[in-house]
């Protein structure tokens, strides 16, 4: 597995970070990347693997977004992917820049990168970008109180 080294090809016309072709997955940690890396050449996989710590995805993926950030005209979803990927490097997560052969699926990918922990996966197409490993639903509060000394609210 190579370091990841970001270049032109990376990005879509804007400059924002948008690997056609390619998966970008994140891990809670190097080895779940190193396992998942493991898992994906035994499950088959052709397409080369590149290895992105926090701080290289802080420093060069998220510097993609440049002034798009802006709170004006969005950027469009490779904007938003960019502030998850960023959210996740912020906790400490490391990312695993996924090529796609011809040959690859991508079920044969989450199959691989779930079971090694796989917090995001997003599927870079040509027009559309995939979220392979979809956030589980916000925590909303209990429609139902249980237990046997539940307190009832009283406003």
């Amino acid at each position: 597995m190579k370091p990841m080294i970001l270049d032109s090809t990376m990005t879509n016309l804007g400059g924002v970070f948008y690997p056609t072709g390619h998966v970008f997955a994140l891990f809670p940690d190097e080895d779940c990347v190193r396992h998942a890396g493991t898992a994906l050449q035994s499950a088959g996989h052709k397409g080369e693997l590149a290895y992105a710590s926090p701080e290289v995805i802080l420093q060069d993926i998220v510097h993609t977004l440049g002034t798009a950030d802006a709170p004006l005209p969005s950027v469009g979803a490779e904007g938003d992917m960019v502030r998850r990927i960023a959210d996740l490097a912020g906790t400490g997560h490391h990312g695993l820049l996924i090529a796609m052969d011809s040959k690859d699926t991508p079920e044969q990918v989450v199959e691989a990168i779930t079971a090694q922990g796989a917090a995001a996966a997003f599927y870079y197409r040509t027009f559309i970008i995939e979220d392979l490993v979809p956030q589980a639903p916000a925590q909303a509060s209990q429609s139902v109180v249980v237990g046997s000394r539940a307190v009832q609210d009283k406003s």
